[in-house]
């Protein structure tokens, strides 16, 4: 069994105490989560339930057809933070966090986050996921698109088990995620304010999943009714921040530590935070030729290496990117404000921490 770390390799941002899960193995190595917790017992615990966790997801991919097998082991392989059924595992913590069903929950939140990563990556064109060849690039469109369809269609199987209830959960979530997409790809319309927009496609893009993590686990481990509710909005506004978080990385990270290409949102003009806000300041009296020159530079064509990466440089010194982070920052202080009725103690603890490093995060 995993143990929680401690001393300089187990220290989370601020001197947090984490757990190193290993999620997967790899040619290379094993591959770890750095998950934050506060109590030694709790984290025995939820590293154990990772491991079966992993396990499970490991058994959901797993297909007869050589081809299908490979394209859906092809993310699971590549590891990943685990985020999603490591909130699980710890809200079901407020109740009975032994149940089978919690784990059975568990694997269904990140087997709906891979499906939903091989579409995201089509959309994009990214071209890394994980510090890996995104699947696309190596199967084709088709491939992963279907390969997406088929865990989507492997979470629901999974989720039947859990009774009509979770089944209807699961619904709406998918729905939230399909809706984030689509409102992303189209774009404010009408009258619609860009920021505001944006952070709607975040809560149903990213937000949604946190929240039905953060719900499933309190609701199969037995939680009470007012528990499930403050968690599932601790998730949401979580989920929130996170996203906005990923949006600096997207221009301040180097890719060794997120797996991400930097700039690949910009390259491909995708909506995030910092670029929005730098759009609201140029149509403001207060934009300076140099904040007009930048938007320009980040609206054109930014194929080429050299030229995105001299727009990444020059975003990256632009004030937005520290207004991006303050922003993250509050909304996990939001989430953190919604456990004010849950009982003191070191689920709490951990879950506060959880929303503090998903805001400041290096990867």
């Amino acid at each position: 069994m995993t143990r929680p770390t401690s001393g300089a390799s187990g220290r989370g941002g601020a001197g947090r105490p984490t757990i190193v899960v290993p999620v997967t193995s790899t040619p290379a190595g094993p591959v770890t989560a750095v998950l934050p917790v506060v109590d030694d017992a709790l984290g025995a615990r939820l590293a154990a339930r990772m491991e079966l966790v992993e396990e499970r997801l490991q058994a959901a991919v797993a297909n007869e057809d050589a081809l299908v097998d490979e394209t859906s082991r092809h993310l699971l392989a590549a590891g990943g933070k685990r985020l999603r059924p490591y909130l699980t595992l710890l809200t079901a913590e407020l109740g009975d966090g032994a149940r089978d069903e919690v784990l059975t929950a568990a694997t269904v939140v990140e087997l709906t986050h891979l499906a939903s990563l091989y579409h995201d990556d089509v959309m994009d064109s990214a071209s890394v996921r994980r510090g890996t060849t995104a699947a696309h690039q190596v199967w084709g469109n088709s491939v992963a698109i279907l390969t997406g369809d088929l865990l989507f269609a492997r979470a629901s199987g999974l989720v039947s088990q859990l009774g009509p209830e979770a089944v209807l959960l699961q619904s709406r979530t998918f729905e939230r995620l399909c809706l984030g997409q689509l409102h992303e790809t189209v774009g404010p319309r009408g009258s619609d304010e860009p920021v505001d927009h944006y952070l709607r496609v975040l809560s149903d893009k990213t937000a949604s999943l946190l929240a039905t993590s953060a719900r499933f686990g309190a609701l199969f481990g037995g939680a009470p009714a007012a528990v499930v509710d403050a968690v599932a909005g601790f998730g949401e506004k979580a989920g929130v921040a996170f996203q906005l978080a990923d949006d600096v990385l997207d221009v301040v990270s180097d890719g060794s530590q997120s797996g991400k290409t930097p700039g690949t949102d910009l390259r491909e003009h995708v909506p995030t935070m910092p670029v929005l806000l730098l759009r609201e300041l140029v149509a403001s009296p207060a934009a300076t030729d140099e904040d007009r020159a930048l938007l320009a530079q980040l609206d054109g064509d930014l194929d080429d290496d050299g030229v995105l990466a001299e727009a990444v440089a020059a975003l990256r010194a632009h004030p937005v990117v520290e207004r991006t982070r303050a922003q993250a920052l509050a909304w996990a202080q939001d989430a953190v404000d919604e456990l004010r009725e849950l009982p003191v103690g070191p689920v709490r603890d951990a879950l506060e921490a959880f929303a503090q490093a998903l805001a400041d995060r290096a990867a």
